[in-house]
């Protein structure tokens, strides 16, 4: 019995905190001005307004 309860808090735990990766990474995924592009290593694709290459590798850019 000791077992279970230890294996659902861990399982509760993890689910509560993948939430938390989860709402970070969307908050970070908001789309990069052309510079953070380049600044993050990429160039800017203007037909299709991607950066490509670099961290923000197929994000639209504002």
């Amino acid at each position: 019995m000791r077992i279970r309860r230890i294996l659902a808090a861990v399982i509760a735990t993890a689910a509560l905190a993948g939430l938390g990766l989860t709402s970070a990474a969307t908050a970070t995924a908001a789309s990069p001005t052309p510079g953070e592009c380049e600044q993050g290593g990429g160039t800017v694709d203007w037909a299709t307004n991607l950066c490509r290459g670099g961290t923000h590798d197929g994000h639209m850019v504002d």
